[in-house]
């Protein structure tokens, strides 16, 4: 193989790199090129900001119900029950299936209230209470049946738990008015 064969493949093989490193990879560069320069580090945070702003309630609210609606009441059933360990109450099991749903989006959330990004955890926590709304007045899956109040209660929860960390009376009416008007819907 010739020298500009060689070459050529190299450079090929570079331009892949950015394409095929991993998440942790990215975040490690990512923070790499911060500490080297302030300037970049300044950048990354405004592209940052600009990303994690970008909030769609309705898109969220989408998320959770497809999240909720995926949860198959026949992984409920292998997950209850008669164990080898003894017995796991079905109606208990579904609660815990629930909240491992909604787990991803209240850790987003909880982000969006660490950062003090006050409007986006405010229009976050709207995109989830709209979907485990929409999950509790709409599905017809099954697993709902063993989770009955789960929806009501969730909703409450994740509620309460986002006025502990809203530090914005404004946004608290906002998030009252909200539900008032059924959610945006």
């Amino acid at each position: 193989m010739d020298r500009s064969k060689k070459q050529y493949r190299a450079e090929t093989n570079k331009e892949k790199v950015l394409d095929n490193i991993s998440g942790h990879d990215a975040l490690f560069i990512l923070k790499a090129l911060a500490k080297e320069d302030r300037s970049i580090a300044k950048r990354i945070e405004e592209i940052a900001l600009e990303y994690l702003r970008d909030i769609d309630v309705e898109n969220v609210a989408s998320q959770v119900y497809y999240a909720l609606e995926g949860i198959e009441v026949e992984d409920l059933w292998e997950q209850s029950g008669s164990m080898r360990y003894g017995y796991v109450e079905p109606s208990e099991r579904a609660w815990e299936m629930f909240e491992e749903a909604l787990e991803p989006f209240t850790s987003e959330l909880n982000k969006y209230l660490d950062l003090s990004l006050d409007n986006e955890a405010k229009n976050y926590c709207m995109g989830i209470l709209k979907g485990i709304n929409r999950f509790g007045k709409e599905s017809t899956s099954q697993f709902k049946d063993w989770a009955e109040d789960a929806p009501d209660e969730f909703f409450e929860r994740v509620l309460d738990d986002w006025k502990k960390g809203c530090k914005t009376p404004e946004h608290i009416q906002e998030m009252e008015d909200f539900i008032k008007r059924g959610l945006g819907n």
